[in-house]
């Protein structure tokens, strides 16, 4: 059975479904970054891969403790963050919710992309690629799939 309960926010109505629900059983947390900014990233990332939509609900803080073997402070401190970037929102007496406008979403993706871009330029670099060899590949690469959409859309 689907629960779905209606939360009025600012201007809009949220129809929260409980079948929608983040997972967080798919984080695989590191040792480099603070836990809180890994699960600030995996949101934003959830919600960058169009898999976390506005309004579907978050785990409880307790809930997400259990689920990732955190502290629950730490999970306080992952919401609270999430909360400050107003990517949620904490309803008295109810669910968190992940809440966003056009304009977050934008810039959630510009700055996954943006990430996405860094962390190429610097394996390309490391294998000692120079911008001609790269801009190269690239070319052959963005034709060849250009040539595999046509075959497939045919």
């Amino acid at each position: 059975m689907i629960a779905i309960i209606h939360l009025r926010c600012t201007t809009d109505v949220i129809h929260l479904r409980r079948d929608r629900m983040l997972d967080f059983t798919k984080l695989v947390l590191n040792s480099v970054e603070p836990v809180y900014a890994q699960i600030n990233q995996f949101v934003k990332r959830q919600i960058f891969l169009g898999k976390a939509k506005k309004g579907d609900p978050l785990p409880s803080r307790r809930e997400l403790a259990t689920q990732l073997k955190i502290n629950p402070n730490t999970a306080q401190k992952a919401f609270r963050v999430l909360e400050d970037a107003g990517l949620v929102l904490t309803p008295k007496n109810t669910v968190s919710i992940l809440y966003f406008d056009e304009e977050m979403l934008l810039e959630i993706q510009r700055e996954m992309t943006a990430d996405i871009v860094a962390e190429f330029v610097k394996k390309l670099k490391e294998n000692k690629l120079s911008l001609a060899e790269v801009m190269g590949l690239l070319q052959q690469e963005w034709e060849k799939e250009e040539g595999n959409e046509k075959y497939i859309k045919a």
